[in-house]
């Protein structure tokens, strides 16, 4: 163990895809006890699921296994043992992939997610962390999983290192803090991170402007090509106490910065309520109190947990049907009328489709590629014989009978198949919670104790507008002190909205009560104007300086089907922060 009373979590992976070196840096890094892989976005079990169709002994996620190869020798070495849920749809597989990789490791494995929903491509319940820790109490070096909540990750470790019991609510709650801050890798370190100009290790690419008005940024790279590069983001670590507290930091001489924004953005993202809802315990997001220990390490206390909910979540996957676009360059004079041309000649009699908005280029650009726009057309059915020829050959067809520069992007192609992903609940009895060890012994987990009521669907507060502008008298974007982390949950976009933690104490609270003031539902539908039919809930988290938004809908039924320019929400806060909105001189 690293330090008494402390077991040191690290994070390696935060999708399928992160950066295939992360876990030999982890490990050579530094001291860890447990090294975590999260590998299970929404839609990656519907690309598990595709693979397991064309081979049903995948399912799991593969570069994991790239990584075992290269790195589970040195693991094993260093004492430091490995919980992923890169076993996705296929658990069993990975594990008997692991072992044939290295036969001299104990290796387990947790099952049971999977649930019958009559047409799914998958169905997956979040099960918790008590597998894993029974797993690891075990004795186990590696346990893989299939569907468990991100954080469930750190929870079992935390478990079977400290011996919690399924009803120490305050730290189990704790743990899911630490998790949430670690599952998604690097953007609790400043990836994806709004304040990325200011941030510490992140100098080079963050440079001032000139008085030339050039970047001297590009300056230092033109003088020193090979020593200007910012080194790569660290992964994070949590350093979990026995009370559920922790440290948040990362190993030194890595890449980035470990902050209280920073940490406050990966806990902004991708929650909903005030409320987290997880299998193993209730989390109040309210509680979470952050504080700056030193350089790269933030302290999270206080966190408060009660009884999870009776129910679990489950993750469902189907064909939605077929997709087929087409993006078509605009360039030069008369853009609005070359735009109502090409969609007069196209005619979608019967299908399903959307023209992209554009916005007119500047006149006068010194390059062909600023004079130009794209604007796309995008359509959908239940079978791809609409999308194939009968959508390609007419546009084609129209390459010299349309607008003057007609050209596309890229050819059309044949239509593809997308998926869609909605959440759905099951009784706990619909499951199996299940740890399979080594020598095949397999144990079943018990369920809580206790559950908590069902949770009350959040009120709208009224809007505050009018009265917060009344007393303001600056117009500027809101990012002007405000950070803003997003992303998708389903069909669902949610908005992480809280006030920099760079001024005094007094502005930092003037600055919060203004914005929780500000961001009301009429607020966001006036800063997002796609969502003026839409349910809006906003939350205050107050101890996170900031507001939650969720907003229903806005992605139609997920990131496959691709209704939206920007599908998963990832660029819709820094959106956001570049409205404008009035703002009080005091407060700048």
């Amino acid at each position: 163990m690293t330090r008494s009373g402390v077991v040191r979590i690290g994070n390696c992976s935060g999708f399928y895809g992160d950066r295939l070196s992360a876990m030999r840096d982890q490990l050579e890094g530094g001291d860890l006890d447990f090294l975590t892989g999260d590998y299970l976005a929404e839609l990656t079990m519907l690309i598990l699921g595709r693979d397991q169709m064309k081979d049903a002994s995948l399912g799991y996620a593969k570069t994991f296994v790239r990584q075992a190869e290269d790195c589970l020798g040195l693991a094993l070495e260093k004492g430091v043992r490995i919980v992923s849920n890169a076993g996705g749809l296929n658990p069993a597989g990975l594990a008997g992939r692991l072992r044939s990789i290295a036969p001299e490791a104990r290796i387990a494995y947790v099952e049971g997610d999977r649930v019958d929903v009559p047409g799914a491509l998958t169905a997956n319940a979040y099960l918790g962390g008590f597998g894993i820790a029974r797993a690891l109490a075990a004795g186990a070096d590696i346990v893989v999983t299939g569907r468990v909540t991100d954080a469930s990750l750190v929870v079992g470790p935390a478990v079977a290192h400290h011996g919690w019991a399924a009803d120490d609510w305050d730290r189990l709650a704790g743990a899911v803090v630490a998790g949430h801050v670690l599952e998604c890798g690097t953007q609790a370190t400043g990836g994806n991170f709004s304040g990325f100009t200011s941030l510490p290790g992140l100098e080079t690419v963050a440079g001032a402007t000139s008085s030339t008005g050039d970047s001297l940024v590009e300056e230092e790279h033109r003088a020193r090509p090979e020593t200007s590069r910012p080194r790569p983001l660290g992964f994070p670590i949590a350093e979990l106490a026995e009370d559920g507290s922790c440290v948040i930091t990362k190993h030194d001489g890595t890449g980035g910065a470990v902050t209280v924004d920073t940490v406050t953005a990966q806990l902004m993202y991708e929650i909903q309520g005030p409320r987290y809802l997880g299998p193993d315990v209730t989390t109040d997001l309210t509680s979470i109190r952050l504080s700056q220990e030193g350089r790269d390490r933030v302290a999270i206390s206080g966190v408060r947990g009660t009884p999870p909910p009776q129910r679990l979540k489950v993750a469902v996957t189907e064909l939605g049907g077929f997709r087929n676009s087409c993006e078509f360059v605009l360039t030069g004079l008369d853009i609005d009328e070359k735009a109502a041309w090409i969609k007069a000649q196209v005619s979608l009699e019967g299908v399903e489709h959307v023209w992209s908005a554009y916005r007119v280029p500047e006149p006068d650009s010194p390059t062909e590629e600023g004079a130009a726009c794209l604007l796309r057309l995008t359509a959908w059915a239940p079978t791809p014989d609409p999308l194939g020829k009968p959508f390609t050959e007419p546009l084609i067809g129209l390459a010299l009978a349309s607008y003057p520069g007609f050209h596309v992007t890229a050819p059309p192609t044949s239509p593809a198949p997308y998926g869609v992903y909605r959440a759905d609940h099951v009784d706990r009895s619909a499951v199996a919670h299940t740890v399979v060890m080594d020598d095949g012994t397999r144990e079943q987990v018990a369920d809580p104790p206790a559950y908590a009521a069902p949770e009350e669907p959040a009120a709208e507060r009224p809007s505050a507008d009018a009265a917060v502008a009344d007393s303001l008298n600056r117009r500027l974007p809101l990012g002007t002190f405000v950070h803003a982390r997003s992303g998708d949950k389903g069909g669902d976009a949610n908005l992480g909205l809280w006030v920099s933690h760079d001024a005094d104490p007094a502005l930092q609270g003037a600055r919060v009560a203004w914005l929780t003031r500000l961001i009301t539902p009429a607020k966001v539908r006036e800063l997002v104007p796609e969502s003026a039919d839409l349910e809006i809930e906003v939350h205050p988290l107050p101890n996170l300086g900031g507001v939650n938004v969720l907003i229903r809908g806005l992605l139609g039924a997920g990131v496959a089907e691709g209704r939206r320019f920007d599908p998963q929400a990832k660029a819709l806060g820094e959106w956001v922060r570049s409205r404008t909105v009035h703002i009080d001189q005091e407060l700048l």
